[in-house]
């Protein structure tokens, strides 16, 4: 079972590099009213960043060597994923401000947050303070992050493995709220859905008539669509609203209405404030930015020589590298790494590597 518990702080880099989350800030809200649909991309950059080996920036790698390229980006549910490049940028700013300190991680997530806020939604806490992993897998993917295509029992289960409940499965599949998807991730609700050219009966008829006239007009179609439409790149109640009418756009929507104990929080938000979604919504996300994250005093996420290779640096590789035992790396930088974590036994903080 997952865990939402975490050693993170607010403030983390405060004497590290002070100016960080400004930094981030500034960015954010430089670029993000400009392209305000990227909000929405990044913010599921997280999610799915969180959901397969905690929130540790593994989503952005190219290259492990234990998986090659068959890393967590190329996997089916992040190859429509926006805003690598994103963060990318921000990286380098923060490389040039304080090289080797902020990780990837903790920046995925400062950007996420404020992102929604440049575009008018909630606001939660972010401490900081996680290190970036060092493992992708594409299969972890595919295996971990929720499909559009869930019912209920599986984002249960899903969310459960991640010390999540069910009030965080409906808070967190209100992000709906805002962006875009792809005809291929409900097509089969509208023209094949057991298999004999059905729709699915869970979906408002008149809605579905409605895509199929304008949007997907055939099972192959690879437009765009709204999630939440009329309010796509507004945050608010607009999706639990559709929700109800049987008009969210994937099965994972529908399944809300399954249960009645999701049902129950879907009609409580949607009879309720903005102000009390936004709070709600906060909660449930300070906990899936804790969710097995991993911390300690190496790892901090530096940027590495060949791209999104690795997401630390050449000396913190060496360092890595000789806690795995995978090479044998100069005295002296070995004597400079044990000064700094000011300890003398190598045999722990090796364990604390192989165990990601």
């Amino acid at each position: 079972m997952g865990s939402c518990r975490a050693d993170l702080e607010m403030d983390f880099y405060a004497e590290s590099c002070p100016k960080a989350e400004k930094m981030v800030y500034d960015y954010v809200n430089d670029h993000i009213p400009n392209t305000p649909s990227l909000a929405a991309s990044l913010l599921r950059m997280h999610f799915h960043d969180c959901f397969v080996r905690g929130c540790d920036a593994s989503v952005l790698l190219d290259f492990t060597t234990a998986t090659g390229n068959q890393t967590e980006k190329i996997a089916t549910p992040n190859q429509k994923v926006r805003g690598f490049d994103f963060i990318d940028r921000v990286k380098d700013l923060l490389e040039d401000e304080c090289p080797g300190v902020v990780s990837c991680a903790d920046i995925i997530t400062l950007v996420a947050r404020d992102a929604i806020v440049a575009i008018g939604g909630p606001f939660w806490r972010v401490p900081t303070g996680r290190r970036d992993g060092v493992i992708s897998n594409a299969s972890e993917a595919l295996d971990q992050i929720p499909a559009p295509s869930s019912h209920f029992s599986t984002l249960y289960t899903h969310f459960a493995n991640k010390g999540l409940n069910l009030r965080d499965l409906v808070l967190l599949s209100g992000a709906h709220t805002i962006g875009i998807s792809h005809c291929p991730s409900f097509a089969n609700r509208l023209y094949n859905f057991t298999g004999v050219g059905d729709e699915d009966p869970s979906l408002d008829s008149e809605y579905a008539t409605n895509l199929k006239a304008k949007k997907c007009r055939s099972i192959n179609s690879t437009t765009k669509v709204e999630m939440d439409p009329g309010s796509f790149r507004t945050f608010d109640l607009s999706y639990y609203k559709l929700v109800l009418k049987r008009r969210g756009l994937f099965e994972s929507d529908a399944a809300l209405l399954t249960d009645p104990r999701t049902r129950s929080i879907v009609t409580q938000l949607v009879e309720g404030s903005i102000e009390n979604f936004y709070q709600e919504f906060a909660k449930s996300m300070e906990k899936m930015g804790k969710i097995e994250v991993k911390t300690g005093a190496f790892l901090k996420g530096g940027k590495g020589t060949d791209g999104n290779r690795a997401n630390f640096g050449y000396v913190d590789f060496i360092e890595l590298c000789f806690l795995a035992q995978w090479c044998s790396p100069p005295k002296y930088l070995l004597e400079s790494f044990y000064r700094k974590l000011n300890v003398t036994r190598r045999e722990t903080l090796k364990y604390d590597v192989l165990k990601q």
